[in-house]
C-alpha cells in the first residue's frame, strides 16, 4: 500500500498527477468533466425543461449581452492588428532564435480545417440564400438583397471570426513558448496574477475554457452530422432523424479516436491536408461548372463592399429597429466563435510556435480569410444565381425547411451532382474528425496541467467521447436551437477571460520592449577582451571550423568551470544558484534565482552550421552538403543571442556572464 508521501510524490509543484497511465491538474479535469456530466443528464432526461431553459438563456444573452458581444469583438479585432503593426510585430513566438515547426501549407490546412470546416460546409449556399430570401432589413429576392447577403456573410465569416482566434493564439503561444509557461489559457494572466495562476482563480479560467471548447466542438459536431445525416439521405436514401444522426455520432467519433490514438503530426496534420485538397477540389469544381465570369466578379465586388463597410456592419445593433434577426446570425456567431476560441487558439498556437507575431496575425486573419471568401462567393453567388437567373425555386423552398440540405439540393442542380454530393460527404466526416480529435487534444491539454505529448490515450479517447455525448444531448433538447443556445451562453464568461488575456499579454509585451531598451542603454564595464598579444592564435580561432566533439569538449571543460566558478561566489553571498546540462541539445547553464523578479539564465550550447566553401575546399562537393561545423552560442531566457565564445579562457566566459548579468539587474532596475 502507498504512503501519502507516495502519493504526494506523483504531483508535480502546481499539483498536476504524473503517473504512467494518469496525467491530469484534477480541479480542472473533475471541474469540467461534472460541469459536463450533469449537462448531458439534464439535457438527456430532461428535455423538454432543457429546451424551455435553452430558449429563455439565449433570450436574455441576446436581450441583455448582445451589445457586449458586439463590442468585444470589435476590440479584439482592432488588437490583433494594432499588434502586427506595431513594433511588437518583430517579436517572436518563441526563443529568438526558434523557427516555425510546420511549413506554411501544413499550418494553413492545420488551422483552416479545425477553425472552420463543417461551418463552411453547413452555412456556405444556406446562409447567402436565408439572407436574400429573408433579409435583416429591405426588400427580399432583390438585387440590393442579394449584394446584402453576400456582405453580412462575409462579416460574419471574414476577419473579425479570426480575430478572435488569434488574441487565444497569440496568448498562448507567447507564454508558453517564450516564457516556458504551460500550454493553457491560465498563463497567460500570468503578468497579471503571478503564481496566483496555479491556484483556485487558474482553475476556474481553464474549467471556462474546457466547457467553452465543449459545448463550441459539440456544436460544430450537431451541425456536421445533421450535414452528413442529409447528404447520406441524399445519396442513398438513409432517413433523416435523430436516432440516425446519434448513430453517426457515435461512428465517426470512433473513427475520430483513430487519429487521436496517431496524434498531431501522424494523424490530425494529414487528415487536415486531406481536408484542403479536398475543399479545393470542390471549391474548382463548382467554379468551372458555375458562372464562371460572373462568380469573379462577384468575388472582387463582394470583397470591395465588405471593405468599405466593415465599421459599420461591426457596430450595427439594429437598436433603432430591433429584430430577432441578430441573435439568432451575428450574436450567435460571435458566440460560436469565441466558444471555439479556446480550441482553436491553442491548437493555432500549438502549431506556430517559431513564427513572430506579425507574420502570425497577417498569416491567422489573411490568409483562411481568402479561401473563406472565395468559397462563400463561389457557393453562394452561384445559389443566388440560380434563385434569381434561373428560376430554381426549389432550392429556396429545401433551405426554408432545412438548413442542412441545402448543400445537397444545390449540388442537385449542377452536372456530377451525385459525384459532387459524395465528396461533399466525405468532406464533412474528415472536417467532423479533425474537429473531435483537435478539440479532445485540446482539451486534454488543458485538463492536464498544459502538457503536451505525456499524457496517456485514453485521456484524449475520453474527452473526444464526452464531446460526441455533448453533441447528442444537445440534438435531443431541441437540434439547432439548443446547440446555437449553448454556443452563446457559454461564450459570455469566456469573452470576460479574453479581455484579461489582451491586458496581460500587452503588459508582458511592453515589459519586453522596455527590457531591449534598457539593455541598450545600460553602462557595462567593458568586456574582458581576447589576449592582443597572440594575434596569430585569435586569428586561427576566428576562422576555424571545429567539429562537434571540439566544441561539447569546451562547454564541458571551459565554461562548466567558469560557471561553477560564478556559483560558488553567488552562494557565498546566500544567493540561490542552479547548474544544469541537458541531453538533448548539449548545453550548461546557469540560472540565478531572484525570488517574485525575473531569473538570471545564462546558457551555452553548440549550434550546427554548414561549412563554408572557402574553408571546405579540399573536400568533394558531395560531402560538403554533409559536414558542418559548431559554435558554442550564448542563450539567455529570450533566446540566442547569436555570439560564439569557442576558444574563450575560462576567465573571458566568466566576464562574459557577468556582463550579461549586469544588464539583466539593470532591466530589473528599470521594471520596479
Amino acid at each position: 500500500m502507498s504512503s501519502p508521501s507516495d502519493k504526494e510524490d506523483n504531483k508535480d509543484q502546481h499539483g498536476v498527477i504524473r503517473k504512467p497511465n494518469l496525467v491530469i491538474n484534477p480541479p480542472v479535469f473533475f471541474g469540467a468533466g461534472i460541469i459536463a456530466l450533469v449537462f448531458v443528464v439534464f439535457a438527456v432526461f430532461w428535455s423538454g425543461t432543457a429546451e424551455t431553459v435553452f430558449a429563455d438563456a439565449q433570450a436574455w444573452v441576446v436581450d441583455t449581452a448582445g451589445w457586449f458581444y458586439i463590442l468585444v469583438v470589435a476590440f479584439f479585432l482592432i488588437f490583433t492588428i494594432g499588434l502586427a503593426v506595431s513594433a511588437y510585430g518583430r517579436i517572436k513566438l518563441g526563443p529568438d532564435h526558434s523557427e516555425p515547426d510546420y511549413s506554411y501549407a501544413s499550418w494553413f490546412a492545420m488551422l483552416f480545417s479545425a477553425g472552420m470546416g463543417i461551418g463552411l460546409m453547413f452555412f456556405g449556399v444556406a446562409e447567402p440564400v436565408m439572407h436574400y430570401m429573408t433579409p435583416p432589413e429591405g426588400s427580399s429576392e432583390t438585387v440590393n438583397a442579394a449584394r446584402e447577403a453576400m456582405k453580412i456573410t462575409f462579416f460574419h465569416w471574414g476577419l473579425h471570426a479570426w480575430a478572435i482566434y488569434a488574441v487565444v493564439a497569440l496568448s498562448l503561444a507567447y507564454f508558453a513558448f517564450r516564457h516556458g509557461l504551460p500550454l493553457t489559457i491560465r498563463s497567460s494572466l500570468y503578468p497579471l496574477i503571478g503564481e496566483r495562476i496555479y491556484g483556485p482563480i487558474g482553475h476556474a479560467v481553464d474549467i471556462f475554457a474546457v466547457v467553452g471548447t465543449l459545448f463550441g466542438v459539440a456544436t460544430s459536431l450537431g451541425l456536421g452530422v445533421m450535414q452528413v445525416n442529409a447528404g447520406l439521405n441524399y445519396l442513398f436514401d438513409v432517413p433523416v432523424g435523430l436516432t440516425t444522426q446519434i448513430l453517426l455520432i457515435i461512428g465517426i467519433t470512433i473513427i475520430a479516436t483513430g487519429s487521436v490514438v496517431m496524434g498531431l503530426d501522424g494523424g490530425i496534420r494529414r487528415i487536415s491536408e486531406l481536408n484542403l485538397i479536398l475543399a479545393v477540389a470542390l471549391l474548382a469544381f463548382v467554379l468551372i461548372a458555375g458562372p464562371t465570369v460572373y462568380l469573379l466578379q462577384t468575388l472582387v465586388q463582394n470583397i470591395g463592399s465588405y471593405a468599405s463597410d466593415i465599421v459599420n456592419i461591426t457596430f450595427n445593433l439594429y437598436a433603432y429597429e430591433p429584430t430577432d434577426w441578430l441573435g439568432g446570425w451575428t450574436l450567435f456567431y460571435w458566440g460560436w466563435w469565441i466558444a471555439w476560441s479556446p480550441f482553436v487558439g491553442m491548437f493555432i498556437a500549438r502549431v506556430s510556435r517559431g513564427r513572430t507575431i506579425r507574420e502570425f496575425v497577417s498569416g491567422v486573419l489573411l490568409v483562411p480569410m481568402g479561401f473563406t471568401f472565395m468559397w462563400m462567393t463561389f457557393f453562394g453567388n452561384t445559389a443566388i444565381n440560380m434563385l434569381m437567373n434561373e428560376g430554381i425555386s426549389e432550392l429556396s423552398d429545401a433551405v426554408g425547411i432545412d438548413e442542412s440540405v441545402a448543400l445537397f439540393e444545390f449540388f442537385s442542380h449542377m452536372p456530377f451532382s451525385t459525384i459532387a454530393s459524395l465528396v461533399a460527404t466525405l468532406l464533412v466526416i474528415t472536417f467532423f474528425v479533425t474537429s473531435s480529435d483537435s478539440g479532445s487534444l485540446v482539451v486534454d491539454m488543458l485538463t492536464s496541467g498544459g502538457v503536451e505529448d505525456e499524457s496517456p490515450v485514453w485521456q484524449r479517447i475520453f474527452w473526444a467521447s464526452v464531446e460526441g455525448l455533448i453533441a447528442i444531448a444537445l440534438l435531443t433538447a431541441g437540434g439547432l436551437q439548443a446547440l446555437q443556445t449553448a454556443t452563446i451562453a457559454s461564450a459570455l464568461p469566456f469573452s470576460i477571460v479574453m479581455l484579461l488575456m489582451c491586458w496581460g499579454l500587452i503588459r508582458a509585451l511592453r515589459l519586453e520592449v522596455v527590457k531591449r531598451t534598457s539593455l541598450r542603454a545600460a553602462t557595462l564595464a567593458p568586456m574582458k577582451s581576447h589576449d592582443t598579444g597572440n594575434w596569430k592564435k585569435r586569428l586561427q580561432a576566428i576562422t576555424s571550423h571545429p567539429r562537434k566533439d571540439k566544441v561539447e569538449g569546451f562547454i564541458n571543460d571551459t565554461v562548466r568551470e567558469a560557471m561553477q566558478a560564478v556559483a560558488g561566489e553567488f552562494e557565498s553571498q546566500d544567493i540561490k544558484v542552479e547548474l544544469g546540462d541537458s541531453d538533448e541539445d548539449g548545453r550548461y547553464w546557469i540560472q540565478i534565482e531572484h525570488g517574485d523578479e525575473m531569473d538570471f539564465f545564462y546558457s551555452v550550447r553548440p549550434h550546427a552550421y554548414r561549412a563554408p566553401s572557402f574553408a571546405m575546399r579540399d573536400i568533394s562537393k558531395k560531402r560538403d552538403g554533409e559536414l558542418k561545423y559548431y559554435r558554442a552560442e550564448v542563450h539567455l531566457r529570450e533566446g540566442g543571442q547569436d555570439y560564439d565564445i569557442f576558444g574563450w579562457t575560462k576567465e573571458q566566459v566568466i566576464a562574459d556572464i557577468i556582463d550579461q548579468y549586469e544588464k539583466h539587474m539593470h532591466f530589473l532596475h528599470v521594471v520596479r
